[in-house]
Parts: structure tokens; sequence; C-alpha cells
């Protein structure tokens, strides 16, 4: 039967050969095959041409087979759906699943199921909270991998991240979903008790390293630190004109050789590296948008989004060195395409993502961590997210207001005043006495003085309060990062709970709650790391924005008072 697809989203075409779509549309596929993101269609008014791929979702007919057997007749739940819309899972586990402890917790009364499954993707619904440390926790080497799951989860190579919809603005940036993938690969018997067994991790090989600094742990510094400009937002073509797109030139300090990335490669990126580091924020990118995409403004805006989100990109010690960040840097795809799909393929097939990552890390020595410590400070950082997420909110909101008044409000009231004045000078004139002419000229010079002022007024907030905005707006996506940060750790410190709990009731060996309690360290070790570098560019940030925003302050003022001081110097001749 002909391929068809439902509408996630609307979508209004903006080029030629590109079709509007409108929400829950159902559509006719040409090919299942997106071309690099794009689907060819026709719609529902029998228009024909190329949509978003991650706009749509495919719809498949199930073929016959045993009911509930999750083999190859069962539908193909997990193609072009967006994440949190997925089935629920089935209500009773294969005979190859494993239970360890209590298994996974959920939330509400779902069944407690243990869905360790290296190299396969454990679909969550949306509504349900995993327990992302029980794969790297509970491991003890005693799970098959065999039977029915390789038939009832797809391998996570095969799966792409689909595009987010685009919001509005002023909204919260929706938070990334840590732990839904599990790791790649094909199932590895081997225990994972001993992170020493790994020597994968940094760029070259190496271990990433979390030190004891003056302040507890921290990452260890980039021994290359370098820095990126994006520039030079060029629109091209494609498919004979068919598909546009906007390239930026990037230039790495570090190698001095530019390459030209679209947003989509930005987006891939940022998918790749949310997977692979469960206790890292990686900064959220500016907002997509389905319409207006080539305007100016919009261009600008983008661009400067991505800027704020390199530099904290390039300024962080784990993900600056991380490979896949190297590949996005320095592989001109645009010259050596054979070279960029190979990286995307090995990055794609990084085994060493989510849980697996603990493994490529090397931490000071346990002794130099108090549990009930790391409690109190998880605590502590999550009430301060807390309240400098509503802070940031309220100073978006009102720096927002408050442009707005400036662009309308301050330049229309401005413009009342000085037209008075000009005015009161007409009037003034029909005196026609030779000694008043003076006074006429410089009144009506003081009503293009407001008239100026009001113009600086209306122009004034791209100059401080936009640049503020867009700072806030960056720190939101890192806030809304950190609640999965802390349920990964919190989980990590009720698992060590648990094991010391069994231990004294005698359901646990000593040997193997020591390694919980090790693994636990190593994730409480990283945690800690992250929250320093957060707290640390947070005061390099800030620090150079509300300077920033005070000079331009000071300036704007200082034209004020300028316009001020020449109308005022016109009365001195009258």
């Amino acid at each position: 039967m002909a391929l068809r697809a439902r509408a996630l989203y609307d979508f209004r075409s903006e080029n030629p050969g590109e079709i509007s779509l409108r929400e829950h549309e159902v559509l006719s596929l040409c090919s299942e095959q997106d071309i690099e993101g794009w689907l060819e269609g026709v719609n529902s008014r029998g228009d024909r041409g190329l949509f978003p791929a991650s706009y749509v979702q495919v719809i498949r007919a199930p073929e016959p087979g045993p009911a509930g057997d999750g083999g190859p007749g069962a539908p193909a739940r997990y193609a072009n759906v967006p994440p949190g819309v997925f089935d629920p899972l089935p209500a009773a586990p294969p005979a190859s699943f494993n239970r360890v402890g209590s298994g996974f917790p959920y939330a509400g009364n779902s069944p407690s199921l243990n869905p360790v499954l290296f190299g396969y993707h454990v679909v969550i619904h949306k509504d349900r909270k995993r327990d992302f440390n029980s794969l790297y926790l509970d491991l003890d080497g005693s799970l098959s991998a065999g039977g029915g799951a390789a038939g009832r989860y797809r391998p996570v190579h095969a799966l792409r991240p689909l595009a987010g919809r685009a919001r509005g603005p002023g909204a919260r940036p929706a938070p990334r979903v840590r732990g839904q993938e599990l790791g790649h690969g094909e199932p590895q018997p081997q225990p994972l008790l001993h992170l020493r067994q790994v020597g994968r991790g940094g760029l070259h090989g190496d271990k990433l390293c979390v030190v004891l600094g003056p302040y507890g742990p921290e990452w260890q510094e980039n021994p290359y630190p370098f820095q990126c400009t994006i520039d030079d937002p060029t629109k091209q073509t494609k498919f004979k004109g068919m598909k546009s797109y906007i390239s930026y030139k990037l230039v790495p300090t570090h190698t001095q050789v530019p390459v030209h990335r679209r947003y989509k490669h930005f987006d891939w990126l940022y998918a790749r590296l949310a997977e692979k580091f469960p206790v890292i924020s990686v900064p959220h990118l500016p907002e997509k948008q389905a319409t207006g995409r080539f305007e100016e403004d919009f261009i600008s805006k983008r661009r400067k989004g991505l800027i704020w989100w390199m530099n904290h990109m390039a300024s962080h010690p784990v993900l600056a060195q991380c490979d896949v960040f190297q590949h996005f840097l320095t592989c001109p795809s645009s010259t050596d395409e054979k070279a960029w799909k190979q990286g995307k393929r090995k990055a794609e097939k990084d085994e060493m993502v989510g849980a697996n990552f603990f493994l490529t890390l090397s931490t000071p020595p346990a002794a130099a961590l108090d549990l009930q410590e790391v409690e109190s400070k998880i605590d502590g950082f999550k009430c301060f997210t807390k309240k400098m997420d509503d802070s940031a909110l309220q100073l978006n909101h009102t720096a927002n207001e408050f442009a707005r008044k400036q662009v309308t409000g301050f330049k229309k009231e401005y413009q009342k005043v000085g037209q008075s004045f000009r005015g009161l000078s007409q009037a003034f004139e029909l005196d026609q006495q030779a000694f008043s002419a003076g006074l006429n000229q410089a009144i009506a010079f003081t009503g293009d003085a407001y008239d100026a002022i009001g113009e600086l007024f209306a122009e004034q907030p791209r100059q401080d309060l936009d640049p503020v905005m867009d700072l806030l707006a960056l720190y939101q996506g890192h806030l809304a990062n950190f609640p999965d940060i802390i349920h990964v750790q919190k989980g990590a410190l009720t698992k060590v709970k648990e094991s010391r709990r069994h231990v004294e009731e005698g359901k646990m060996e000593v040997q193997k709650a020591d390694g919980i309690q090790d693994r636990c360290n190593t994730i409480s070790f990283a945690t800690l790391a992250e929250i320093h570098h957060f707290h640390q560019i947070r005061v390099r940030d800030f620090k150079s924005q509300m300077q920033h925003f005070l000079q331009q302050q000071i300036i704007f003022f200082q034209k004020v008072t300028q316009k001020l001081e020449e109308a005022l110097h016109k009365y001195d001749s009258v």
C-alpha cells in the first residue's frame, strides 16, 4: 500500500518546491527516504513538494503476526515519533529480562522492569521517570541479552533525534530528556564493575579527569584552550534552487581553518552531546523557527545566539575536547563530504554514551568525598537553580516590557514633546519681530532635539537590553538541564542507601555494595565538577554582561545629555 504520514505540526512553505502542512493532515509519501531532513510527498490539497521530515509521523500498517510478540509483525512504532509520545511498554517483561533489586522505579504504579539492555533503545513513556543509574550501578554480569529483546528494541544507532517543535518567543526552553538511550553496540555480557577496565574517554583516548580544586571537585582544565568565531551568514540553495538554507562560517582559533555549517549541523551536534554526557549541561541552541527564517533580523539574532552557544561549548573542559565536537569544528563538509559522513557515523556509533560515559572518568580518591555533604550540596544547588530560574524569568519579562516601551512608548512620547515645542515656535514666528527670531529658532531646535532623543530610546534596546535577554535565554536552557542531572545523582545516592540496607539484612554482599558506593562516588564527583563549572561561567558571563549593560547605559545617557546641551547653547545668542 502507499506510504502515508500524518502531520504533527503546521508548516508553511517559503520556497519553490516546498508544500505547506496542517496539523493532523494525512499526506502521501513519494519515498520514506529523507533527503537531509526533508521528505517529498503530496498533501491533502494535491500539492506535491518537500517538507521537514521531523514535522510528520510515518503511518505504518501492521503486518500479520502473533499478537504481542514484538517481532516483524509489530508496528514500527519508533520511526519519526517525537520524544515523549511513544507507545507504552509491554506489560510483562520477556524471560531474558533480569530483575535486580527493586528494579527500575517509575512514577505512578507502573510495573518495575529492569530495562538494562546493552545496545538497545529502551522506550520510556513521557509520564514515567527512569532511574538512569541502574545500568551503571546495578550491573552484575548476570543479564542475558538474548531471547526476544532484539525483536522488541531497535539498535540505538538506527535511531536519529528529531528536531523539536518551534516555540514562540518568551517560552521556557524545553528540558532535554536524559537517559532514554542506554548505550550502543552489541550486547556485552561482561560486568562493568571496574572503572579502570575502560581506557577510552578524552580527545586522545585518555580518561576525563575530575580533580580536587580549592572549592571542591572540578573538571581538569583543557590544556589547549581555544575560541571559535561565527561570521558571514550566507543564503545558499540546493536541489536546483528548490531548497534554501543559511550557512555560517566557523573559524576555530586552534586551527584557523574556516568550515561552513548549517543550523541542522549544530542541531545534530547538540543531539549527540546531550546523548553522550548525562551529567553535563549541554547549552541549548537558539530556537527553531518555521517562518521568517531568511529575514535579516532573525538571521542576526540566531547568529548572536550561536556565538553564545559556541562560547559555552569551547569553554567547557570536557565538551571542548570531545571527538564529535572537534570533528564538527575541523572537518570541511563542503569539500570533503566523505570524511564528514564518516565522522558522523563514528559519533553515532559511539559506545561510551549515557551510563557508559562514567566509565571514562578518572576521579580523586573516594576518601575525599562525604556522601552526606554531597547530598547537602546537591540540595542547595537545586534550591539555587529554582530561585535563579524564577529570577531569570522575571528579569526577562521586565526587560522585554521595558524594551517594548522604549521602542514604541518612549519614542512616541518624546516626539510628542518635540512636536509641541515646534508648535510653540511656529506660533512665535507670527510676531515677526527681528529680536525674537533667535528664540524661535532655539525652541524649534529643542523640538528637534526631543525627536532625536526619541529615536535614541527606540534604538537603545539593541545595545543593552537585548544582549541581557540573550544571556538569560542561554542560562534558562542550562537551568532546564539540571533537574535531570540532579535526578541522575539523586538516584545514585538512593542506590547506595538501598545497598547498605540490603547488606544489613543479609541480602547483598559487602563487596557488591562497595562497588555500588564506588560508582556512586564517580557520579557524585562528576556532578559536583559540573556544578562548579556552571558557577564559574555564570560569574564570568554575568560580570561581563552587566559591565556591558552599564557601559551602554552610560553612553546612551551621554548622547541624551549631548542633545540637551546642544539645545541649551542655542539660547546663548538670543
